[in-house]
């Protein structure tokens, strides 16, 4: 099975399930695959894009967020994964968690810092096969000034020609990091124990990329 085409569940490696239990349904139609080889250069779609992040809050809950104003690219090399590509750019204004004062609060100094550091930063530095559709994708993430190695897992979740010609390939990803490691610090200590946010943020991304010979 080549690199970035979508692979039907293997049956053989599902145990059936017993004969009481309840067919599983699909939250979504299945995935397509419009071409085996989707080899070249991308860009990140970010109307049919979301690169979003969630943390626990005073420890029972999770809140959930995104960045609204990005931009990226990627390379795809079908014969050779490894010399696959990405890399993205995003505005730490467009921060938005659906709470207007949070938001005012993750650009100040306590948090980003949006106005000394307007840009999150991500460089891919290396590409790993890790199954027919699963991807590990390492690069240099860079919040305020500071860079440290992160590993995605990325999924290929299929391809497909839209309604204008364009032919695009969709991702799904996330990787956990400990926000401290790039100076973000805040917390507040609650009387019950623990902390208002957690230290750990699960970064998520779901990806639409236009191959730019479609463009």
């Amino acid at each position: 099975m080549s690199i970035f085409s979508r692979k039907s569940p293997r049956a053989a490696e599902t145990p059936a399930a017993p004969a009481a239990a309840t067919t599983a349904v699909l939250d979504f139609e299945p995935a397509t695959a419009a071409t085996a080889d989707v080899t070249g250069d991308y860009t990140v779609d970010p109307t049919h894009t979301r690169i979003g992040f969630s943390t626990r809050h005073a420890m029972v809950t999770t809140v959930r967020g995104a960045f609204t104003d990005f931009e990226g690219t990627a390379h795809l090399d079908v014969a050779n994964p490894a010399q696959s590509s990405a890399q993205l750019r995003i505005k730490v204004a467009s921060i938005d968690t659906a709470q207007e004062q949070r938001d005012a609060h993750l650009r100040t100094g306590d948090f980003f810092d949006a106005e000394q550091y307007p840009e999150i930063v991500f460089a891919s530095t290396a590409v790993e096969q890790l199954d027919a559709d699963l991807y590990a994708v390492t690069g240099d993430l860079t919040i305020k000034d500071v860079t440290k190695p992160v590993t995605v897992e990325f999924t290929v979740v299929g391809s497909a020609k839209d309604p204008f010609g364009n032919l695009r390939v969709g991702f799904e990803g996330s990787a956990t990091i400990n926000r401290k490691d790039w100076g973000l610090t805040y917390n507040a200590a609650l009387e019950t124990g623990g902390v208002l946010i957690s230290d750990r943020i699960k970064l998520e991304f779901d990806v639409s990329a236009i191959a730019a010979s479609a463009n």
